[in-house]
């Protein structure tokens, strides 16, 4: 399936040169044009990548639209990319976790770098939505996605795997859960395996989940938690921090 764009302008000329240049770049891209919030809003469809217009603050205000809807739907995060000729809102942008901010005119080499970097992460975030694990419950096996799995946590020779769901108490080791859930999770401290895509903060010793929970970071793991946390999130991971 190929990655799903939609681009919302009221200036129809921007709109159709940034649909020209992910054609151009990015041929393999869907893309939808939208030249109006309320055009979008009455779109039932989600998109892997937005590219918004901010005119005083409907682009905000429609990222905000999107967020909650998202998160109403089971908290897919969506790409949001604001184009502008406002510079004032860029704070405003990041608050709605946007992935990035581009200011009108729009630099077409700039344009492609942040394009590209886009796909990488939609196409990131497409796999890890695809990918699941069956835990081994006493009674029953249930199916997770990996990108509802918060955290595994390994206490008095039980397993617990906290995700967005509920904390299941599983059969298993976690060098095993380790070894399954791949480079998107990493063993944090030898009692905690961390989703690095629902961590909010790190410190020294402690890393904090989007749930609120802490769990604690091993001091001489922390080195080697940053250098694979920066590695994941080059790859195009989904970053929270």
């Amino acid at each position: 399936m190929s990655i799903e764009i939609a681009i919302c302008d009221s200036d129809t000329e921007v709109a159709k040169e940034i649909a020209r240049w992910i054609a151009l770049y990015q041929p393999e891209a869907d893309v939808k044009m939208f030249f109006s919030a309320e055009e979008l809003i009455g779109c039932e469809e989600f998109f892997d990548i937005y590219f918004l217009d901010i005119q005083e603050v409907s682009g905000l205000e429609l990222a905000h639209h999107i967020r909650e809807k998202q998160n109403l739907a089971g908290g897919r995060k969506s790409i949001i990319i604001f184009v502008t000729g406002f510079s004032d809102y860029m704070a405003e942008a990041f608050d709605v976790q946007a992935f990035h901010y581009l200011v009108k005119p729009i630099q077409k080499e700039k344009f492609r770098e942040i394009l590209e970097k886009a796909m990488d992460e939609a196409e990131h975030k497409r796999q890890q939505e695809d990918r699941y694990v069956l835990l081994k419950l006493p009674h029953h096996n249930k199916k997770i996605r990996l990108r509802n799995v918060l955290y595994v946590e390994s206490s008095n020779k039980k397993v617990m795997v906290h995700t967005t769901e509920g904390t299941y108490e599983v059969q298993g080791k976690m060098e095993d859960f380790e070894q399954a859930f791949g480079n998107a999770f990493y063993r944090c401290h030898r009692c905690y395996l961390v989703n690095f895509s629902c961590i909010s903060s790190y410190g020294k010793n402690e890393i904090e989940l989007i749930n609120g929970d802490r769990i604690l970071l091993a001091y001489k793991r922390y080195s080697s938690f940053v250098k694979s946390f920066l590695a994941y999130a080059k790859k195009g991971g989904l970053v929270n921090v």
